[in-house]
């Protein structure tokens, strides 16, 4: 297993963890949601792991243009469905560290998991 980092490029918070994750030469794979697409068997490893609540990014850009159907009917029987189809719906980064699961970046977050 190794370290890898989901998200889009242009995220300032994904900048911002690729950073750190530079400057403290911690070698890792990053994966651009919108240029790499989103692997279905991730996605339901995150939904089972962190569930959807944490990965729904509901002050993205792109939640507030989603139709308000899909916004009352989101859930855990309907967020793999929308996250597959809007995958910058998924809070960033998100990141896989030899199977540990985070989401979002804070520089003492980050630390602790890699202090481990």
């Amino acid at each position: 297993m190794s370290t890898t980092l989901y998200g889009i490029k242009n995220c300032d918070t994904v900048k911002k963890a690729r950073k750190w994750l530079e400057q403290h030469q911690i070698s890792y794979v990053f994966v651009d949601h919108r240029a790499d697409g989103l692997n279905p068997n991730n996605l339901h490893h995150w939904l089972d792991t962190l569930g959807w609540e944490q990965l729904v990014n509901k002050r993205s850009t792109t939640y507030r243009t989603l139709p308000d159907a899909d916004k009352a009917n989101l859930g855990p029987d309907t967020a793999s469905a929308l996250l597959l189809a809007h995958p910058t719906l998924i809070k960033r980064p998100l990141l896989d560290n030899h199977g540990q699961l985070s989401v979002g970046f804070k520089d003492a977050q980050y630390a602790e998991l890699f202090s481990k």
